[in-house]
């Protein structure tokens, strides 16, 4: 299925929302791991957006964007520098950082607690969120 940068936008959107219909119905498992997706949709939207058209990409970069890793994925999207930065401004943003760095798409197999499920939403979408940091660079 090909996807371009507005797609990714929306499913980012799209995948916080369920997150937290998830999380009120106590559904703590899928709240958390789709929570964790809205992150890599948007990281690869961040990646999209340094795509430019007509330009024949370089393998390595493209392999790489297919990663599940969050973490990859901000050094693909060239964001690893930028979130050091703004995380030494803003300690909110580097704890939130701290939290949703380690999801990958194995979380979907963990047993994850409604504390847990709750701190992840707080960290993606709440005050000095990861999710808005990344809606401003993508």
């Amino acid at each position: 299925m090909e996807m371009n940068r507005n797609d990714l936008q929306g499913l980012a959107h799209t995948r916080i929302q369920e997150a937290k219909v998830l999380l009120e119905a106590n559904h703590p498992g899928g709240a958390y791991y789709l929570a964790g997706y809205s992150i890599e949709c948007a990281l690869k939207a961040c990646i999209a957006k340094k795509t430019r058209r007509f330009d024949f990409p370089e393998k390595t970069r493209v392999l790489q964007s297919y990663s599940h890793s969050l973490r990859d994925l901000l050094r693909v999207a060239g964001l690893e520098g930028v979130m050091v930065t703004d995380s030494g401004a803003s300690k909110a943003l580097g704890d939130n950082w701290t939290i949703v760095r380690d999801w990958d798409e194995s979380s979907r197999y963990a047993q994850w607690t409604q504390a847990q499920a709750e701190a992840m939403l707080a960290a993606i979408s709440g005050r000095n969120g990861v999710l808005p940091w990344l809606a401003r660079r993508w």
